[in-house]
């Protein structure tokens, strides 16, 4: 085994997504010195061309043949092998391709056991929505994000406004919205973390035709490989290492971290050491990590003495539809405007009315442009298609969790994880009142053809839960700040801290968390906590 250099580090971040990158930036800007490990390759802008040379979004995750998680369902008798968990692997993570629809949760979301009592697994959050708001305010300033403050009545309090203002959009939405008010409804700018205009070094969008599942290749959006490790490198604090696999998370024999075990894409065995660990691998692989962290004194897994790693694991709930808008019912000129972005959402059905279903629990309608037809670049420039997504709430139960597949391997001879995946019936009984919504407002703008896409399905890319914040160490797993209740220089910073899920997509709230994380870190590295 070799040694991953003389020195001992301050912080080890192991990923480099919404997670990682605002820890490295912080930590580095702090004056640590850091090294962050990154599963995947680092890929440069020009290999996110939205052409047939162009990475797609199942170039950046691993492949099933060696890297599979398997999943368990009802419906199955085996588990299979799949995708379903991965985010990216990549530096950059899952923001390298997502479509950045930057949502705060509403305040009731961090307080849903309160709100709705002993439902599933509902828990109320370690901190509340004033304790994370300033976050989000940094969040939305250092990654750069588009919006409009004061338009949404619904959303929680806000101390700043957004950083840039919307992005473009097409004249659809001035429609959209129209519609919208004739039924009381406040459409606004959907907020992105898309530079409207150029911001902190980057340029402002392209407007490309194709966004959402891809890389940027101009760098307007707000990634962490292009919004925050940049920035952190150029202090010359911080090191990211590319296609670094880590295999353990090591401890000594306080019981504290002291680094990790990993393995170059040659299968060599390196060790790192550092004052402080975190791991930041998205909640299927975090969890996975900590489960293969095992020693005489974790011998269920490293933090695990409650038990909990791998439990309260939470996708989200998806309903998608589209519609047809008639050609002889609305000009030409509008239906053929080659522009990418209709960039309206809806928030008034965040909250379902009484009888709904079990949990009067709702989301977000966003409203956008459906694909090319045919799927050409030119074919979109006459796209009518009008397409709509609603991301909500994923209750976590307890038939929905995480745990070491004790059968299949990845390619380094390692357990991949096993999914259990249940889905409790609110989610299909959401999806139906949300999409009957959507086609009320599809119908209001002339569509016909009125198509459900997905009704309360899973969505395989936003994953939360896993490694539980809580300020009970015996049902969770970190405490509010995502320090591990069992090992004090052990943090785990990405969606898996999250309780519940919220009822809109969770990056910007990942972020946001890790910005809250980082100033905690940094203050007890400035006490002397981790000397």
């Amino acid at each position: 085994m070799r040694e991953g250099g003389s020195d001992l580090y301050d912080a080890l971040i192991i990923g480099s997504g919404a997670g990682g990158g605002p820890l490295a930036l912080k930590f580095s800007q702090a004056g640590l010195r850091v090294l962050v490990l990154e599963r995947g390759p680092r890929h440069s802008p020009r290999e996110y061309a939205h052409d047939a040379t162009g990475l797609g979004p199942q170039d950046l995750i691993p492949r099933v043949e060696d890297d599979p998680h398997t999943v368990v369902t009802r419906k199955t008798s085996v588990p299979l092998r799949t995708a379903l968990g991965w985010t990216a692997s990549c530096v950059g993570g899952g923001t390298v391709h997502m479509g950045g629809y930057f949502y705060r949760f509403h305040p009731d979301d961090l307080r849903m056991r309160s709100r709705f009592g002993d439902y599933e697994e509902l828990a109320d959050w370690p901190y509340d929505y004033a304790a994370l708001e300033p976050w989000y305010a940094v969040a939305e300033q250092e990654v750069g994000v588009s919006g409009l403050a004061g338009v949404n009545p619904f959303e929680g309090p806000r101390s700043t406004p957004f950083p840039l203002p919307p992005l473009d959009a097409h004249p659809l939405a001035a429609a959209l919205e129209e519609a919208c008010a004739r039924r009381g409804l406040h459409a606004f700018p959907t907020p992105r973390s898309i530079n409207s205009r150029p911001y902190q070094g980057r340029p402002a969008c392209a407007y490309c035709l194709e966004c959402s599942g891809l890389g940027c290749p101009v760098g307007a959006r707000g990634s962490s490989q292009a919004a925050l490790l940049p920035r952190a490198e150029a202090t010359g604090h911080c090191e990211v290492r590319a296609r670094c696999h880590v295999r353990e998370v090591t401890v000594g024999p306080d019981g504290r971290a002291t680094g990790c075990v990993y393995l170059d894409v040659e299968g060599q065995e390196h060790r790192v050491t550092a004052r402080v660990v975190c791991v930041c691998c998205s909640s299927v692989e975090s969890a996975r990590l900590l489960l293969l962290s095992r020693s005489p004194r974790f011998p269920n897994g490293l933090a695990n003495g409650s038990g909990r790693v791998g439990r309260h694991l939470q996708f989200h709930a998806v309903t998608m539809a589209q519609a047809r808008l008639p050609r002889d019912r609305l000009p030409g000129a509008l239906l053929e405007n080659p522009h990418p972005f209709i960039g309206r959402s809806v928030m008034d059905h965040y909250f379902l009315p009484d009888g709904v279903s079990d949990l009067p629990k709702g989301g977000i309608l966003r409203f956008g442009r459906g694909p090319p037809v045919p799927e050409s670049r030119d074919g979109a420039k006459a796209s009518d298609v009008l397409f709509c997504e609603v991301f909500h709430d994923f209750l976590p139960n307890a038939g929905t969790f995480v745990e070491l597949d004790p059968e299949v391997k990845d390619r380094w001879g390692l357990p991949v994880a096993r999914i259990h995946l249940d889905r409790p019936r609110h989610h299909v009984r959401a999806g139906q009142w949300l999409l009957a919504r959507t086609f009320e407002l599809f119908r209001d703008l002339g569509a016909e053809e009125c198509v459900p896409l997905i009704v309360g399905g899973t969505s395989s890319y936003l994953v939360q839960g896993t490694c539980r914040a809580g300020d009970d160490p015996e049902t969770s797993v970190l405490d509010g700040h995502c320090q591990t209740h069992e090992v004090d220089n052990l943090f785990v910073v990405d969606g898996s801290f999250m309780p519940t899920s919220g009822g809109a997509a969770p990056t910007l709230t990942i972020l946001a968390n890790s910005f809250r994380s980082a100033d905690h870190i940094v203050r007890r590295f400035q006490a002397g906590d981790f000397a």
